[in-house]
């Protein structure tokens, strides 16, 4: 078993006999891998990695993870749905730009909290820039997680969908017809 520590010293630490202390200890977790479902597809590494950053304490690790996979399944929509993400400049769009129109095009935000979109991006970059503690960082985890987890089933729906749409042969133009002018009785 593989185990890391992180050790201080209360002296010079390459002194004769420095005194030391282990600050934190952990098993390398990466064969608990497995615990997270799979069929969260291509951010399972990245899920799990917030997970065992949870486990250890590290609140704002554990967002920084969840931060990620929301902005890329949005920067992979947004690159689907032919969003700009950079400007002419090639400088990067603000991120509430992107979100919002990949949103208009492809309604990747579950409608429960499609108008707060962008309020759940300020809540994970508000743990990693400092603005809260570890302590408000780990409560505020699984109500993150369950939010993105959200938008990631949103996208992975959609494309189901758009899977069952193809198979089928209809246009896709007509469906955004249909969907626009909605079902009428």
């Amino acid at each position: 078993m593989e185990a890391w520590f992180l050790v201080a010293a209360e002296d010079d630490f390459y002194s004769s006999a420095p005194l030391v202390r282990v600050e934190r200890y952990t098993e390398n977790l990466h064969d608990r891998a497995d615990r997270v479902q799979s069929d969260t597809g291509p951010f399972a590494d990245l899920l799990t990695r917030a997970q065992m950053a949870f486990e250890l304490g590290l609140g704002a690790g554990s967002m920084i993870y969840l931060r990620k996979i929301f902005e890329l399944v949005t920067h992979q929509v947004a690159d689907i749905a032919e969003v700009p993400i950079h400007t002419a400049r090639g400088k990067r769009r603000p991120f509430k730009d992107v979100l919002q129109e990949v949103n208009q095009k492809r309604n990747i935000i579950p409608l429960r909290f499609s108008g707060s979109g962008y309020k759940l991006f300020g809540e994970l970059s508000d743990v990693i820039h400092g603005q809260s503690d570890e302590e408000v960082a780990l409560a505020k985890y699984a109500p993150c997680r369950q939010l993105v987890l959200g938008v990631v089933d949103q996208v992975n729906k959609d494309n189901e969908y758009a899977k069952a749409i193809e198979a089928l042969g209809w246009a896709v133009d007509d469906i955004g017809q249909i969907a626009s002018e909605g079902v009428t009785s």
